[in-house]
């Protein structure tokens, strides 16, 4: 199943680049519309409250389907110009989980801090977090990852976890996302500290426009 397109501005006064981001929740269930998928709404919702960029979605909803899922990731990137796609689900141990095998298929460079990084801060929750498979990618200018299937998980995975007093305590992945998207060519992406404070080197900051 695919789902429309959709913009979604968010307030600018042509400070920040526009960009386009793919969202895909890959669920059997949901697909067939037995099941209400909660994985587009947590990746729209956390994106447009950590990015100041004005965002363009283009999502997916498809079953877990190997071949179904590289389609998709190359449609994104190749036809669609997503500069970053955000799977959810997936991404277990389980007989019918492909995603990260899709998502290796397609791939030009892998980069595997991400998933790292991922199952440290699920191991936080929960000693199953050993059996998350998540994947990162590089296709052409684009960077794709793979997130848990829970919304929220996918929020602590981007968003990282915070101590009693506020501050960072586990780094989130998406600290590292605009920097890597920068070497790679792509726009530049900047996130709200509150939500998710973006490392860059001090010579690839941007001065404000």
């Amino acid at each position: 199943m695919t789902t429309p397109d959709t913009l979604t501005p968010t307030a600018d006064n042509g400070a920040h680049d526009p960009i386009t981001i793919g969202i895909v929740s890959i669920s059997d269930r949901a697909s067939a519309g037995t099941y209400e998928d909660k994985g587009l709404p947590a990746l729209r919702e956390w994106t447009l409250k950590a990015l100041k960029n004005p965002i363009t979605f283009v999502e997916r909803l498809i079953p877990d389907e190997q071949d179904a899922i590289s389609a998709a990731l190359v449609e994104l990137v190749d036809t669609a110009r997503c500069c970053l796609v955000l799977t959810t689900g997936g991404t277990g141990p389980a007989l019918r989980d492909v995603t990260p095998e899709a998502t290796l298929a397609i791939a030009h460079k892998e980069m595997p801090g991400f998933g790292e990084q991922m199952r440290q801060i699920s191991l936080n929750f929960v000693p199953t977090a050993i059996l998350s498979r998540q994947v990162a990618v590089i296709r052409h200018n684009s960077l794709v990852i793979n997130l848990p299937g829970q919304p929220k998980s996918i929020a602590e995975t981007l968003e990282g976890l915070r101590g009693d007093d506020g501050n960072t305590k586990v780094p989130g992945i998406f600290a590292a996302v605009p920097y890597c998207i920068d070497l790679i060519g792509g726009p530049y992406i900047e996130t709200h500290d509150a939500v998710c404070k973006a490392f860059r080197p001090k010579n690839a900051v941007r001065a404000p426009r």
